[in-house]
């Protein structure tokens, strides 16, 4: 479907049209969000149904720093951008390009390490009674390769205009795991410490029982949302809706959202996740 231009755009729909397109349209409104929550295709040959995932480098770099530019554009000083990108074995340079890319337009303020597995021998995971054994949790895609690790965490790099954003940080705070670090430290007044930039959140990717190959846990916009501070949230955009985890979260969370996501197939799912996530 083409959209031109001159489309009203309302909150909480998912619009069948390209990010750069969606975004000056935006623009076009004078709108303006608040949190920015995606995770574009991160061009390692991954099958969508309607794109293969590989451009030449340069063009997908090129295409990353438009977006940055459409973005901020339609951002205030107080906004946050969080970009989760992964890379490949064989090209791990290419988050970290792109967030130089990002950096002509943006300022990253924090970067996030999204651990998706982990594996912690009972001897470095400290005496404490809960832990008994052992720790490996998560899921992750093995590398069949001698030369190259599996790769168990993608990044979240986490934008604003200024770099000055405060934030929300015992919106996902986790309880302490030693309890007498409760009123030992200023900051430690209940049970429960800021949670830091490493992130636990177990997804599985499998191809043959997943309509889209690299979905994000709902989990994960849904931190990256309460972070930013849901009383400062009137609306979210996720300009690659895919399936539409961040939209769910959005819904979930009662934030107005708009996604924007160029294949038909996925925007049928994302709606029917939506509606059974009433």
């Amino acid at each position: 479907m083409s959209y031109q231009i001159n489309l009203e755009l309302k909150p909480n729909n998912i619009y069948e049209i390209d990010c750069i397109k969606g975004l000056k349209i935006i623009k076009k409104q004078s709108m303006l969000v608040d949190v920015i929550v995606t995770s574009p295709p991160y061009n390692i040959g991954k099958k969508y149904n309607q794109y293969y995932d590989e451009k030449p480098r340069e063009n997908y770099l090129d295409m990353m720093e438009e977006l940055a530019e459409e973005c901020s554009n339609i951002m205030t000083d107080s906004s946050s951008f969080f970009l989760n990108v992964g890379g490949k074995p064989s090209d791990m340079w290419i988050p970290l390009d792109i967030a130089q890319r990002f950096r002509k337009k943006l300022t990253l303020q924090n970067v996030i390490h999204w651990v998706k597995s982990i594996s912690i021998p009972k001897e470095d995971a400290g005496n404490y009674p809960s832990i008994i054994g052992d720790i490996s949790v998560g899921h992750y895609k093995p590398v069949n390769s001698n030369r190259y690790l599996t790769n168990c965490h993608e990044y979240i790099f986490h934008f604003t205009k200024n770099g000055d954003v405060e934030l929300d940080k015992l919106a996902i705070g986790v309880p302490y795991q030693d309890k007498s670090n409760i009123g030992r430290w200023k900051v430690a007044t209940k049970d429960l410490r800021p949670r830091g930039n490493t992130w636990f959140i177990p997804y599985e990717t499998i191809q043959k029982s997943r309509s889209h190959p690299t979905v994000f846990p709902t989990k994960l916009p849904e931190m990256c949302l309460k972070l930013h501070g849901l009383k400062k949230i009137k609306l979210a955009l996720d300009p690659f809706m895919g399936i539409g985890s961040t939209a769910i979260a959005c819904k979930k969370l009662g934030i107005g959202f708009i996604g924007f996501e160029v294949d038909r197939s996925y925007i049928e799912i994302a709606r029917k996740n939506l509606s059974d996530n009433i």
